[in-house]
């Protein structure tokens, strides 16, 4: 390794890697061009290259990229970082970050940190959005950057309750108490900028996005402001702030989501995009005016949550040969009922996951575009525009797509394009709203669609909802009620004499569950299938439902052999399907 030189960091920035390692002093140009020419043949970072052939180690390598996205270096090891810089991030952010502040100047808020990689450059954005500052970095070797975390930051983590009541103690917050519509502009940006305000919006967000939560809701009442999180389709309520900040932490999320703080009286719709451990996370944030203030919903698409795996969302083993069967074929219309919320658009990305390849065209049309998959084309639908899924549609068959993915069929207009793309040689997937997948068909049939074009259009329905999975550390058996089993009737006799299990609640769960579960229901259109939907008429329609779900291939057939399979409980398979005393 060559003797190392003083450099000038502004003039290195944006240059090759090769020439900034040449510049440092750390490698020859003869070195480079060996690297180079690996590089040429087998690909690869140049970087690493330089790693792998022994000229340059790890360290090197980062501090020259640092030096390449013109960052400077700074040494932590005897530096005295002062306490009220220290605060300006919270504990519990500089360690999922990983960032130490050194410095922060008032007049252009402008705050200096150190981390330890150049790749972590999301942190400077995911800073600006959450505590809005003016973020610089700085670059510090790993083992000064731990070591200065464990030195600044070794504290018991800042919890909601704690900030919540920092809030109740200050006054400056507490004089907003009954304000209303009262409040003037410069008063609700000087509330959204309030430090309390920003670590308390920031800690929910973090925490809802660690517990695997798929909604924040942040709700204005009379009396009261309720913060809640939805995990595996349950609301959980947290610990409430004062309601004198209801205003104050709208604001916040607005500004956060690049939103209208001055407009109260109309409904808005956001983005937030932020990086936590390492895993992209999109926030859409929707804000309702409401009788009491705004009420803000965030939904939270944490890609490293979702498993686009059709081995993963739990259909059985024959389903899953059958619908990787008709997802496979040419043309036709495969449609995923059920629903809101029953998880229809994790099982088609699935199917389009498993299907994306180079030599396929893949359009979809969604509402809203939910996840960002490389390799499909998506088109968000804004009907106010006049984009609808009809419209959307009809320009898709005129982009030469192989697939396409009609996000919801709402009209006749759509259902009739979308059959006419299924006969012409196109396979479509879209979704609907129904209980069963018979029921599928039958809307169709009810929207106007000619009963001889969705015989001969329709490959396959699958219909499912959601449950809670049990947790496997914690679940215990427990023997079934005869009053369940009553209300289960025929189907339900499988599980007599059977274990099945119930929710017990430990450490690695919450209340007993973690993570939710698929039950389907899987229906082919065989050419008896195809005869009953021509019928077209009320004893046809009788016919297609009988021929529907029935048994073990019920929806509720799949859900009772995931209870005896201690998958799930059968409380959770009653209530997904509506089945009650009531």
């Amino acid at each position: 390794m060559v003797e190392a030189t003083k450099v000038d960091v502004s003039a290195l920035r944006a240059r090759p890697l090769g020439r900034v390692l040449v510049k440092m002093g750390k490698v020859t140009r003869e070195q480079v061009h060996e690297a180079l020419a690996i590089q040429k043949t087998k690909g690869g970072p140049l970087g690493q290259i330089l790693v792998d052939l022994g000229y340059i180690d790890e360290k090197t390598r980062t501090l020259a990229l640092a030096y390449q996205a013109g960052m400077e270096h700074v040494e932590l090891s005897g530096l005295e970082i002062p306490q009220e810089v220290i605060d300006l991030i919270p504990a519990q952010m500089a360690n999922a970050y990983k960032v130490v502040p050194l410095d922060r100047d008032p007049t252009t808020n402008r705050l200096t940190v150190a981390i330890a990689s150049a790749d972590n450059f999301r942190a400077t954005d995911d800073l600006r959005t959450l505590m809005g500052y003016n973020v610089t970095a700085k670059i510090t070797d790993r083992e000064q950057l731990d070591s200065a975390l464990l030195k600044y930051y070794d504290v018991e983590p800042e919890s909601i309750g704690e900030i919540i009541n920092e809030i109740v103690g200050d006054e400056g917050l507490a004089q907003f108490q009954d304000r209303g519509e009262s409040i003037d502009l410069d008063t609700i940006r000087e509330m959204a900028e309030a430090n309390p305000v920003k670590r308390l919006v920031n800690m929910v967000l973090l925490e809802a996005i660690r517990n695997r939560a798929s909604d924040i809701h942040f709700e204005p009442f009379e009396d009261e402001f309720k913060m809640r999180y939805r995990i595996d389709g349950h609301l959980y309520e947290m610990l409430p702030p004062p309601k004198s900040i209801a205003v104050a932490i709208a604001s916040r999320i607005k500004v956060m989501s690049n939103l209208n703080i001055a407009e109260r009286r109309l409904p808005q719709d956001g983005r937030i995009e932020l990086v936590v451990d390492g895993n992209p996370v999109d926030l859409r944030v929707s804000v309702l005016p409401t009788m009491f203030g705004e009420s803000v919903v965030m939904r939270v698409l944490d890609r490293s949550n979702v498993a686009l795996d059709l081995e993963r969302i739990g259909l059985r083993e024959d389903d899953l040969r059958v619908f990787r069967q008709l997802i496979a074929r040419p043309n036709g219309i495969v449609i995923v009922t059920g629903p809101t919320g029953s998880g229809k658009t994790t099982t088609l990305y699935s199917a389009l996951n498993e299907l994306n390849d180079v030599d396929v065209k893949i359009l979809t049309s969604e509402d809203p575009v939910e996840y960002d998959i490389d390799g499909l084309v998506q088109v968000q639908i804004h009907s106010d525009i006049g984009l609808t899924f009809a419209r959307c549609l009809r320009h898709f068959l005129r982009q030469d797509p192989d697939i396409i993915l009609v996000g919801e069929v709402r009209d006749l207009e759509t259902a009739q394009i979308a059959v006419q793309a299924s006969l012409t040689g196109h396979l479509v997937f879209t979704t609907l709203h129904t209980n069963d997948a018979a029921g599928a068909v039958i809307r169709m049939m009810d929207m106007g669609v000619e009963s001889y074009l969705l015989a001969a259009a329709i490959r396959g329905v699958l219909a499912q909802r959601l449950v809670r999975r049990l947790c496997p550390s914690c679940r215990r058996a427990t023997p079934v009620r005869d009053e369940d089993l009553a209300l289960l009737g025929e189907p339900g006799r499988v599980l007599a004499g059977r274990p099945v299990y119930e929710a017990a609640g430990c450490p690695e769960c919450l209340g007993g569950y973690r993570g939710r579960i698929g039950i389907f229901e899987m229906l082919v259109v065989d050419e008896a299938m195809q005869n009953a939907i021509r019928g077209g008429d009320e004893t046809a329609r009788r016919q297609w439902r009988a021929a529907g779900g029935a048994g073990r291939n019920s929806l509720l057939g799949d859900g009772l052999d995931k209870v005896l399979a201690g998958e799930t409980t059968l409380a959770e398979v009653m209530y997904a399907l509506g089945i009650s005393g009531a």
